[in-house]
């Protein structure tokens, strides 16, 4: 499993982290579930909900970018956070993802809210190779 870091000195009003992953499926799950803790206390949320996404993508950075605004579209949407994931990417020209999502719905009485992802920004926004896995930067507009 990945693992993510909050990066406190890149911006005031956003929420910044790093994602590490081993490979470009583990570095998705990670981000997603990184972007879920950022809004909810996964503690406190039942799991009630599966969802197959499907997404495509001319590259892998649009890939990823367009995963985390799907996943705050759905929480805008429906009402719905995901926190677990699990995710499948093919082709290396236009790129496509699969994703099985879990998660559950936004009742303010019972689910401990956290911060209110509004977007994901292309400030410090970065996807990359790195000895052992992948790398991204990901900036949050809360």
């Amino acid at each position: 499993m990945g693992s993510y870091r909050i990066v406190e000195e890149i911006a005031l009003a956003d929420c910044a982290f790093d994602v590490d992953g081993r490979d470009l499926p583990d570095l998705f799950e990670t981000a997603a579930r990184a972007l879920a803790e950022l809004m909810v206390d996964p503690a406190t949320l039942a799991s009630t909900v599966r969802r197959t996404i499907a997404l495509d993508a001319s590259a892998l950075d649009l890939l990823l970018y367009d995963w985390l605004s799907e996943l705050i579209f759905r929480k805008d949407r429906d009402l719905e956070v995901y926190t677990r994931s699990s995710v499948r990417i093919a082709g290396d020209g236009p790129v496509h993802l699969t994703a099985e999502v879990e998660g559950g719905v936004l009742d303010p009485a019972r689910v401990e809210l956290r911060s209110d992802a509004k977007a994901v920004t292309f400030h410090q926004f970065a996807l990359a190779p790195v000895e052992g896995g992948w790398r991204a930067r990901i900036v949050i507009d809360i």
